[in-house]
């Protein structure tokens, strides 16, 4: 995505919303990290998996409910949170949602 480098852009409209789909967009791929965005329909998901690093989320469209270690943390419109490195996570669409996704690897 070097046509983004030194350019706003709004993350609304750098991903779109498709009817019962999980859509991502990869930003950012380097070996030290990655920023992904992705737009999830309502009721779709991710289930419960690991990551070897912390991960951000941060909801820029709608709800979500992000469970980490079986606690359910709902997570809206202008919130983030971070997913803890090796403890169980998932996510789920409240509403239909777009997050963007950082992940560090150290």
């Amino acid at each position: 995505m070097n046509d983004f480098k030194g350019t706003a852009k709004a993350l609304t409209d750098l991903i779109d919303y498709q009817s019962g789909s999980i859509v991502s967009k990869t930003l950012v791929d380097k070996s030290v990290g990655t920023l992904t965005l992705f737009a999830f329909d309502e009721g779709q998901g991710l289930s419960e998996h690991t990551a070897p690093f912390d991960a951000v989320v941060y909801i820029f469209d709608g709800q979500a409910e992000v469970t980490i270690a079986r606690k359910p943390v709902p997570v809206k419109q202008g919130e983030m949170v971070i997913m803890p490195a090796n403890k169980p996570h998932a996510l789920r669409a409240v509403t239909r949602f777009k997050m963007m996704l950082v992940m560090i690897k150290s």
